[in-house]
């Protein structure tokens, strides 16, 4: 299909959703994109910048912001929906009567809802009666939204149950720098992204407590080994999570200074509580509400996630870095076999 004949949606104006957005706009696409803030659609619509999430990247004119649900997402062959993710099922409430019933919907948030323990296609749904899974896309994988905005190589993953589906959504994203691969796995893609910045609070509170390389290679490892158990407890390929969406993803969040969740995991272990943490961002850090629903399901499955369990505790239960630590280290060693579930 034909770059101008594809009529696109995006909704969300946060880092992820513009970057998103301009990429779009840049391949020559023309497209709405849904803005919460008022100060946003008119920073973008004066100055071609969204100067609160994502500063400094100059944005397509193809790109139209508004603040009008309807005006972007009616009678649009594809939705990416970039919200995060505790808004989801808000936001994909007020979208049902108003798409097309043939729209593809493409969820770019990363995160497992806190009370039905759902990743957001299994919100989408829920929320839009009827829908087909074959209209259902998710895109994950190691892409900080600045790098994406800088127009530096990007490699991401699109899932879908549909081939078809997933491969128009390949070829609608695709550039010369923003390359995408397919993946029928929705559920492992899905649990990478989401589970990825839980971990990614750990790595961040282990360098914060500046304890060394060997520790977080250590827990990105292990961290690996957790995803992968849960993604198996609940239907997954292991094999998703050796790829993009899975390693791919944990290595570059756990690591990487773009990222909110290793930021804010990284001043916890300097010291920082939570609330004063969260009273200076603007922009969401996923793993926070991730963690409780990580916790909360594992339980429920009886799914072995010591790393995750105790992100929670230190984020909700006031634990120490310093407890944490020394439970992680003095777990029961029966328990421990390398490199399996």
């Amino acid at each position: 299909m034909a770059v101008g004949s594809v009529k696109i949606g995006v909704v969300g104006a946060g880092s992820w959703g513009t970057a998103l957005a301009n990429l779009l706009g840049t391949k020559g696409y023309k497209l709405d994109l849904w803005v919460f803030e008022e100060e946003v659609k008119n920073q973008i619509k004066e100055s071609r910048e969204n100067k609160i999430f994502l500063p400094g990247i100059r944005l397509s004119q193809n790109i139209s912001p508004s603040n009008n649900l309807e005006k972007v997402v009616s009678e649009k062959d594809l939705v990416l929906i970039a919200v995060p993710s505790h808004l989801m099922r808000e936001t994909s409430v007020k979208m049902f009567p108003l798409l097309a019933g043939d729209t593809i919907l493409v969820t770019a948030s990363k995160g497992i809802e806190n009370k039905t323990h759902l990743t957001m296609t299994g919100v989408l749904k829920e929320t839009i009666a009827d829908i087909d899974e074959s209209r259902l896309v998710a895109l994950s994988g190691p892409s900080f939204a600045r790098e994406v905005g800088m127009n530096l190589p990007t490699l991401v993953t699109v899932a879908s149950k549909n081939n078809e589906t997933a491969s128009f959504v390949q070829h609608v994203f695709a550039t010369s720098l923003f390359r995408v691969y397919t993946n029928d796995d929705v559920m492992g893609v899905e649990l990478g992204g989401a589970v990825k910045n839980v971990i990614a609070i750990a790595a961040g509170i282990i360098d914060g407590l500046e304890f060394g390389l060997n520790t977080r290679a250590a827990l990105v490892t292990r961290g690996l080994t957790e995803l992968r158990r849960l993604g198996i407890k609940l239907g997954a390929n292991p094999h998703t999570f050796a790829g993009l969406a899975g390693v791919g993803d944990l290595m570059l969040t756990c690591t990487g200074n773009l990222s909110r969740n290793y930021t804010l995991g990284k001043q916890i272990g300097q010291g920082k509580t939570l609330k004063e943490i969260l009273a200076d961002m603007r922009m969401v850090a996923e793993g926070v509400r991730t963690a409780k629903s990580v916790y909360n399901l594992s339980r429920k499955l009886d799914v072995e996630m010591p790393i995750s369990h105790e992100v929670y505790h230190i984020l909700y239960d006031n634990r120490t870095p310093a407890e944490a630590l020394k439970r992680l280290m003095t777990r029961d060693l029966k328990k421990e076999i390398d490199d399996k579930v």
